[in-house]
């Protein structure tokens, strides 16, 4: 045993400083609570948002418009970056998976197919929807789509 192995006694070091218990405490007088005001009194909580009487951010700040809750957001997947993939890793269908394993959509990703850029080789395309330029242009080269 030596002096840089002494501990104090398990519980006996308090982990934080209790306050309104004597001003030889540090936290004594008004305890840490300031002088007046609604919140040096109990039972005081403030909304979420409040500002001290500010106007509060949320209703300064213009809002307009109309927010559709129940939209579906589809990630678009042009068909140039489809023949690129089908040129790089001569594939002869693409799917879900395929692009995901890719880095071109997330795991809870829809996919939209669009007509951007040609087609050139005969594929199996399965996504979730397709524009009618990108189905045209798909089975004009002789492939197939299937919607998930």
């Amino acid at each position: 045993m030596n002096l840089s192995s002494l501990k104090p006694a398990k519980g006996s070091v308090k982990s934080r400083k209790r306050i309104g218990r004597g001003q030889g405490s540090g936290r004594g007088g008004t305890s840490t609570r300031g002088h007046k005001g609604a919140g040096s009194r109990s039972g005081h909580s403030t909304k979420i948002g409040f500002e001290g009487g500010q106007m509060p951010l949320q209703r300064r700040v213009p809002k307009f418009g109309f927010k559709n809750m129940n939209r579906v957001e589809y990630k678009g997947i042009n068909l140039d970056v489809l023949q690129e993939l089908i040129t790089k890793y001569s594939l002869t269908a693409i799917d879900f998976d395929i692009l995901k394993a890719h880095g071109l959509v997330a795991k809870k990703d829809l996919v939209k197919i669009l007509g951007r850029g040609e087609l050139t080789t005969k594929i199996e395309v399965k996504a979730h929807a397709f524009s009618a330029s990108a189905q045209k242009a798909i089975e004009a080269a002789g492939g197939s789509i299937e919607k998930l």
